[in-house]
């Protein structure tokens, strides 16, 4: 079900080397429970125009893919914006019924992407749309809600998200269809993928008295729960993740928080050496949306804390090998977040997110867009 963005979010994952995005679901500031009009042409990397994005996807320094929704509560349309190595601009996507969003996207090439996300207000169905190098195209896929995507091949992909039930959903691409595949309790978040046989997937599962993480692994043949960490296991805990990214089989990372449900943070970072799934010391009292990796030296996180009692401001984390250290990045206007990062080098990077002038649904939120040339964000 969506709310207004400042009650709950779906925020995201990354790209991983060349391949993913994804998305997350936690408690976040303002959009639609997954994640404008048309914007001026010709701006140049960072601009806004209406609407949210949620994930953002990179195959190169010059193509890149970030999405989200566009509206005001509760009429939500899918927004779709692409880089062409100059300029961002709006792509036209389907948006079925009067209430879509979308919160993960993924790409491998040029002409092959995937965007994912949900449409309807009272039973929220699957939406996946396809990018085929001219247009997007909607995807039939099985009922539920989508929060994230991560692609390894034109012929292999994963969605993931939830049923609506308490129980996770995930989708496989075969190259023909989407098809359900079986999959504990709980809500995904996030998914990254390393090959058609090597995949995670991250999220959060529920107790009578708490939230504690979850942490999936594909092994080529079914998709397996890994134990993951849960720093407060006490009654009323929400211990969540919200994306994850891969770059071996002996290196990942997942990101989220820790929270009593009534703010973000203390963010929460784990990371997988090849055998178990260990906490890492955060800088920031955050939540993280997004987190992306081309290398076991050289990762970033994104999020948002707060500033002020109503609004936020946006985080991002870098790993440098060793720690990871908060680095300054803009928030535009009263209160902004970010939800999903992509880089395809230590040197490019992009995240996105919004920003709103207000703590109200109302008017609707501005598109943020912060890119990393090497130096700062901007």
């Amino acid at each position: 079900m969506r709310t207004p963005k400042l009650a709950t979010r779906s925020v995201t994952v990354m790209a991983v080397p060349v391949l993913l995005a994804g998305m997350a679901a936690g408690i976040a500031p303002g959009a639609p429970a997954a994640a404008a009009r048309a914007r001026p042409a010709g701006l140049a990397a960072s601009f806004t125009g209406s609407g949210d994005l949620s994930g953002v996807a990179a195959t190169s320094s010059r193509r890149a893919w970030a999405v989200g929704w566009t509206g005001s509560y509760p009429h939500y349309k899918t927004l779709t914006e692409r880089w062409n190595g100059r300029t961002w601009t709006r792509v036209p996507s389907p948006s079925p019924g009067a209430d879509s969003s979308l919160s993960g996207v993924a790409a491998v090439s040029a002409s092959n992407a995937w965007a994912v996300g949900e449409t309807g207000a009272t039973h929220p169905r699957t939406l996946i749309l396809r990018w085929n190098g001219m247009a997007w195209k909607k995807v039939p896929s099985p009922s539920g809600s989508l929060s994230g995507v991560a692609a390894t091949s034109a012929g292999s992909a994963w969605a993931v998200g939830s049923n609506g039930l308490g129980k996770t959903l995930i989708l496989r691409w075969n190259g023909k269809t989407w098809k359900k595949v079986p999959s504990p309790s709980g809500s995904l978040s996030g998914v990254a993928a390393m090959s058609a046989r090597s995949a995670w997937a991250v999220g959060r599962s529920y107790t009578k008295t708490s939230v504690k993480t979850l942490i999936l692994r594909w092994n080529g043949e079914a998709w397996k729960r890994v134990p993951s960490p849960n720093p407060d296991a006490f009654m009323g805990s929400i211990d969540s993740l919200s994306s994850v990214a891969v770059t071996s089989t002996r290196s990942a990372w997942a990101v989220g928080d820790l929270s009593c449900g009534c703010g973000p943070g203390p963010s929460l970072i784990l990371r997988w050496n090849g055998t178990v799934w260990k906490r890492v010391p955060s800088p920031a009292d955050a939540a993280l949306s997004g987190v992306a990796a081309v290398s076991a030296r050289s990762a970033w996180a994104v999020g948002y804390a707060m500033s002020g009692d109503t609004s936020f401001k946006t985080v991002i984390l870098r790993w440098n090998g060793k720690a990871w250290k908060q680095v300054p990045s803009p928030s535009p206007g009263p209160s902004s977040d970010l939800s999903g990062v992509a880089l395809t080098s230590a040197r490019s990077a992009w995240a996105v997110g919004g920003t709103r002038s207000s703590t109200s649904s109302k008017p609707p939120p501005k598109t943020l867009i912060l890119r990393w040339k090497g130096k700062t964000w901007k």
